[in-house]
């Protein structure tokens, strides 16, 4: 058997270095540009559901993106974009409303002004609302009430945190928005202060001088603020029916996300690194078959929601992997030295992968840039060799103090109580 290497003898690199963040226009820039043949600008508000004054308003927002503005149509925008063989996007978390062009290189400028008119010269139609965006809304929100694991996560949050996090991330069809309640919120949103933007395959001077151009009717009105999150827990039962029956057993911290969470996620995560393993997670040999364990981490910037994501056929199925994963749990405050090192190697590759991607860029350090840090990997990873069995212990027994946040969907009158799962 090959012997184990430490984490702290692997040299970890960041795989994209990120210029100085500078500021242009009101807002905070990074960039780095590796000689990639394709370029990516993302920006990156600070105008997720927890921000919103209305159930619904963050959403509708996000699908307003790329509509009509004053320089052009929404039909223009998709003409254009495709003759220039781009891609725009726009996606929505708790926090972050992020908004992405992907172009070939040297269509900066063209994709650049596409986002820039969006924050500062958007419309806001009413038949863009009632025609288009308003239906896109109901569609994802339907599609989310149908996912069992969506829809148990989604209830988690408001079971934690009740307000700011705990706000409904998408609109509901009891919760109409208008447009001039969408006018409000963007003209808040959009403003000096709660924007960055990230760049890739492009330099920095580049986009500093696109974006000191484009932005220059940028507002400088007052961020919308949210208050310190709290956690609360609790327990909830919802009738499900076409899925799999569905528990989530669920912690949640306040404060800046701990390493050892992710540590802790890592080591009870049953996804093996072999096809066709069981893999060597302490949950993974009680599984039953046809029943599933995920461990989640959910990362924000004043808080965090850890959980086990339990589903099966059966409730029954349901209930034998629930106590596995608990119990499993409870265990980990006492991990092994090897078990600990395999587990920092894991979440280290997880942290560092996730940055592969340019939408996992921003998700990592979107935050740091938003509050004018500097964005690092290597900062980040080296993190994970400070990690060790004492900070582990803590971490779990901290949780398990607290108050669960436990959510079933499915047949609610056979899936198991809280307490039935060793809670």
């Amino acid at each position: 058997m090959l012997a184990a290497r430490t984490s702290a003898s692997r040299a970890t690199r960041a795989v994209r270095n990120f210029a100085t963040v500078v500021d242009a226009a009101g807002v905070k820039i990074a960039a780095a540009d590796n000689g990639e043949p394709t370029s990516t600008v993302t920006f990156l508000v600070k105008a997720g559901s927890r921000y919103q004054n209305k159930p619904g308003i963050a959403h509708a927002l996000t699908n307003f993106a790329f509509k009509s503005t004053s320089k052009r149509s929404g039909l223009a925008t998709i003409r254009e974009a495709e003759l220039y063989g781009g891609i725009l996007s726009s996606s929505l978390s708790r926090e972050h409303l992020a908004l992405t062009a992907e172009f070939l290189r040297g269509d900066e400028p063209y994709f650049v002004d596409v986002l820039s008119s969006f924050v500062t010269e958007a419309k806001f139609t009413r038949h863009e609302l009632q025609e288009s965006i308003a239906p896109v809304c109901a569609a994802e929100a339907a599609a989310a009430v149908s996912n069992p694991a969506t829809r148990a996560i989604e209830l988690a949050h408001v079971l934690a945190f009740r307000s700011g996090l705990g706000a409904p991330l998408l609109s509901a069809e009891h919760d109409p928005v208008d447009v001039d309640a969408i006018k409000e919120y963007a003209s808040t949103v959009f403003s000096k202060g709660n924007i960055a933007v990230v760049g890739t395959g492009i330099s920095q001077e580049t986009l500093t001088r696109l974006l000191d151009k484009s932005l220059g009717k940028l507002s400088a009105s007052s961020a919308p603020s949210s208050s310190a999150s709290k956690y609360f827990g609790g327990e909830t039962r919802v009738e499900g029916h076409g899925g799999p029956e569905t528990v989530f057993i669920g912690f949640g911290t306040t404060g800046a996300p701990a390493t050892e969470l992710a540590v802790l996620t890592a080591h009870l995560s049953p996804k093996p690194s072999v096809k066709w393993s069981k893999g060597l997670s302490p949950i993974a040999a009680a599984l039953p078959e046809g029943a599933s364990v995920q461990a989640v981490l959910l990362p924000y910037s004043d808080a965090a929601l850890f959980g086990l994501l339990v589903q099966g056929a059966t409730a029954e199925e349901v209930k034998t992997a629930g106590q596995a994963a608990v119990k499993a749990l409870k265990d980990a405050a006492n991990v092994k030295d090897e078990e600990l090192k395999r587990a920092v190697a894991k979440a280290k590759f997880f942290a560092a992968s996730a940055t592969d991607a340019k939408s996992g860029q921003v998700a990592a350090f979107g935050s740091k840039l938003l509050a004018g840090s500097q964005p690092s990997l290597d900062e980040a990873l080296s993190a994970f060799d400070n990690v060790n069995s004492s900070a582990v212990a803590n971490a779990v027994s901290s949780l398990l103090k607290s108050k669960p946040t436990y959510v079933a969907v499915g047949d609610i009158k056979a899936l198991p109580y809280a307490d039935e799962l060793g809670l």
